[in-house]
């Protein structure tokens, strides 16, 4: 990147033209916000997703080299759709660890052990697993950037959804740890800690939490929302911004970071 100043938007974001970057969970939600706004700025893309709809769908709406169907716990299928990424794009310079689920919402004696696997096994060890490949071939770039999607339960610790919490935490770790090992290899890494997202998602959590409670949606919403000192959800687009940013030259010294896209969550 120059060290002079940048004279338009396009230049400010430079760097983002034809990258070659891999999105988890990215045929719907925060993921095709992400696909969306990186393939407007000319990247090159390929997805992978669980759900057949999303994934048959998802070419009518983004411009994508490859939609893949893969589950990132599974360590044949992460393999296989690193295979389709070299094959589709000759390399890779990004990689955007967004796959993750909610979890179960209950007490701690509550939860059953299997659940709690699956939300650590999506959230955290899928992270490891899509890393694992990815990050040769961006060392073989020359350098690029992992982007690794937490939480806000990745700050604050999370009542009645304690996989969900370890899960998030367990990214910044890694994430911090990345930063370390990659910086060498000119390979940024960095955590984006999304709040109270917008979406189907949350509002199957807050139902969840209101029926545990005895309370009604609306009123769930307004004591979530009493937490977000700007009183607002976080649109998916808030943090597809924040991606292109860290993956634009203007991020080229960002590195180790834990980043809010939240509002700012005081509590959960």
């Amino acid at each position: 990147m120059s060290s002079s100043a940048p004279k338009s938007a396009e230049e400010f974001l430079g760097g983002l033209k034809g990258q070659r970057v891999v999105i988890t969970a990215g045929a719907g939600g925060i993921g095709l916000a992400i696909a969306d706004t990186l393939a407007r700025l000319g990247a090159r893309i390929v997805v992978c997703d669980v759900s057949d709809e999303a994934l048959g769908a998802i070419g009518g709406k983004v411009k994508v080299e490859a939609a893949v169907k893969a589950d990132v716990s599974d360590e044949a299928q992460v393999d296989s759709l690193f295979e389709t990424v070299k094959a589709r794009l000759g390399g890779l310079d990004a990689l955007v660890n967004n796959a993750g689920i909610a979890g179960p919402t209950g007490g701690v004696d509550e939860i059953a052990p299997a659940d709690w696997r699956r939300c650590l096994d999506v959230g955290l060890t899928g992270q490891f697993l899509c890393a694992r490949r990815a990050v040769p071939l961006i060392k073989e770039a020359g350098g690029g950037s992992i982007v690794s999607m937490s939480s806000a339960a990745g700050r604050h610790g999370y009542a009645f959804r304690t996989p969900y919490s370890a899960a998030k935490f367990g990214v910044v770790g890694f994430t911090q740890s990345l930063a370390k090992e990659l910086g060498p290899h000119r390979i940024r890494v960095n955590a984006i800690l999304p709040g109270i997202i917008e979406g189907p998602r949350i509002e199957a959590v807050i139902s969840a939490r209101a029926k545990q409670l005895g309370i009604g949606h609306e009123e769930m919403t307004t004591r979530y929302l009493q937490n977000v000192s700007l009183r607002r959800m976080t649109s998916p687009y808030d943090v597809a911004a924040m991606v292109a940013f860290l993956l634009s030259d203007a991020g080229i010294n960002i590195s180790g970071q834990s980043l809010g896209v939240d509002g700012n969550v005081e509590t959960l």
